[in-house]
């Protein structure tokens, strides 16, 4: 592979793993396609801008994407681009299954058409563990786990999942897909819940907690997802599903008591509201096989990469307007 095609590499993982490329594979060619939508920040690719190839456009427009993989000799894709915020699929459902679905299949199908069946060209499709639904108090989401999806967004996230391993068993494609647990580190929007608590600790504003704060979520830290990302890039088998987990299961309450904590901040601000529709109780992730299979594991302890998140957010205080 030389010529990697990125989608939705101005969102919080994509960036990450952009700049994460960069600096590991100088020689590749990075070609960055993102709609920039509101989740979107050319900002995130500050770094490597000079470095990279940015496209704006939408993995829906089938002329574009074919137009990108025949201009740049596309041969590798590690796909990201997706509407990601659960409470806005519970109010605007239909654009999470035209992004997520309609557009994977965009991207599964241009790659079909100009790759060939067969072909050996990787395809990444990055996608997360709420497909699985939710977990009680004990055991573990496995790569055997039924799909189970609660929310708008896990049911086009799981829809996703589905044509591109179809597309693996139809046209024998080399596609692999990635299930992930809650992402957190720099350059996340500030909609999703450790920036978000920042964001109003910082302002001495009210931090709303769904229900009790007893939801359970197992916390990756970001670059040790990029790591994973490029070992099923170049190592991953066909058709084959991985699951990356941080081992770091928290109780929101207790991460919001934590950012509190550092920020020198009274629990006070904590304010209990009404829970989400259709909240998931737990996700935890079993990552026994990439561990197994490609050498991955977690390197970064939850105590030690939230304060470094935390720091960030505060030297980088415009992610938090």
């Amino acid at each position: 592979m030389k010529n990697i095609l990125v989608t939705g590499a101005a969102g919080f993982i994509g960036s990450n793993f952009a700049e994460y490329m960069v600096k590991k594979y100088p020689n590749y060619n990075l070609i960055v396609l993102d709609k920039l939508t509101y989740a979107g920040n050319m900002h995130n690719l500050d770094n490597i801008i000079n470095k990279i190839t940015f496209i704006k456009g939408d993995i829906c427009d089938l002329a574009l994407v074919t137009e990108v993989f025949k201009k740049y000799d596309i041969d590798g894709v590690v796909h990201f681009a997706a509407e990601s915020h659960v409470d806005n699929s519970i109010k605007t459902p239909f654009i999470f299954t035209e992004t997520n679905v309609i557009g994977t299949h965009t991207l599964l199908e241009v790659s079909k058409r100009i790759w060939g069946e067969g072909s050996l060209n990787k395809f990444v499709h990055i996608s997360t563990d709420e497909v699985y639904g939710a977990l009680k108090e004990d055991g573990y989401f496995t790569e055997k786990s039924p799909i189970k999806p609660s929310s708008p967004y896990s049911a086009s996230k799981a829809s996703s999942d589905l044509m591109a391993l179809a597309y693996y068993e139809t046209f024998k494609m080399n596609i692999s897909v990635t299930n992930c647990s809650n992402n957190y580190g720099p350059y996340q929007h500030n909609e999703k819940l450790i920036p978000h608590m920042i964001k109003l600790a910082v302002k001495n504003e009210k931090l709303p907690v769904y229900g009790q704060g007893l939801n359970v979520r197992d916390w990756l830290y970001v670059e040790d997802h990029c790591e994973a990302i490029d070992l099923v890039l170049h190592k991953g088998q066909a058709g084959e599903r991985y699951n990356i987990g941080g081992h770091n299961e928290k109780r929101n309450i207790d991460i919001v008591k934590l950012i509190l904590k550092h920020l020198n901040k009274s629990e006070d601000l904590i304010s209990y509201v009404e829970d989400r529709k259709g909240h998931d109780f737990r996700y935890a992730i079993d990552p026994t096989k990439i561990s197994n299979k490609l050498g991955w594991m977690p390197q970064t302890k939850f105590e030690d990469g939230i304060i470094k998140t935390i720091d960030w957010y505060l030297q980088n205080q415009e992610y938090l307007i």
